[in-house]
């Protein structure tokens, strides 16, 4: 690590140690090395720097980000330092999906974001297909990473409260299409039941889109 991203890097870490009661349940079941996509609820910016930093000192680390977060000079150059891999939405990204794989690769620990947008009320909105064929393509793991609590970071800011960072990690497993032709169908039914990894993980107000648990598939996962 060089030395302006080890500055910037523990310099965030202690900041958002600072801001926030970091609680995290199960994390040293993240593999320390090899391949792994790490998928998340998606509740605002503060997330990112968060797993980030606290997944230091293991250097292989990105995630996807929204392309429009470049354009804020700030976070170009945090997000550029920390190989962070920016995606357009709402197209398919062949260029992101190719970095992707060539990280993956390499070994690295790739952050996602199934449900692809911010959710405002901090609940599970339904997910796209899209990682099922991220997931598939590069024969990576997949690890659960549920966390709460972050929702309240900007409105705690404001008050100069610190804000209860809760994060709970699950199995790990694999997607497998069992041989099948894998189509859009099937995309999203293994994106939901990614997702509804993720739900059980969740207290359940924040379940949303994934409430009913008890109806959950796991026929497109493999655990080991």
């Amino acid at each position: 690590m060089n030395i302006a991203r080890w500055i910037v890097t523990y310099g965030c870490k202690l900041g958002l140690e600072v801001m926030c009661r970091i609680r995290k349940e199960n994390w040293e079941s993240v593999p320390k090395e090899g391949p792994l996509l790490a998928f998340a609820n998606h509740t605002g910016m503060v997330e990112a720097p968060v797993m980030y930093t606290q997944l230091q000192p293991r250097p292989k680390v990105t995630a996807l980000a929204k392309i429009e977060t470049w354009d804020n000079w700030f976070l170009n150059w945090v997000f550029t330092l920390w190989e962070i891999i920016p995606i357009r939405r709402g197209e398919a990204d062949m260029d992101a999906l190719r970095k992707c794989l060539e990280l993956l690769e390499k070994g690295y620990i790739l952050g996602i974001s199934p449900e692809g947008t911010r959710s405002r009320s901090g609940k599970l909105i339904r997910a796209h297909g899209g990682v099922a064929m991220l997931a598939l393509k590069s024969g990576a793991p997949l690890v659960p990473v549920a966390h709460w609590g972050g929702e309240d970071f900007s409105a705690n800011l404001k008050k100069f409260k610190r804000t209860d960072f809760n994060i709970r990690v699950g199995k790990k497993f694999y997607l497998d299409a069992h041989g099948e032709r894998v189509s859009k169908e099937i995309r999203q039914q293994m994106a939901d039941e990614m997702m509804y990894q993720l739900a059980k993980l969740l207290p359940e107000y924040y379940r949303g889109e994934y409430s009913d648990i008890e109806n959950a598939t796991e026929k497109y996962l493999r655990f080991e």
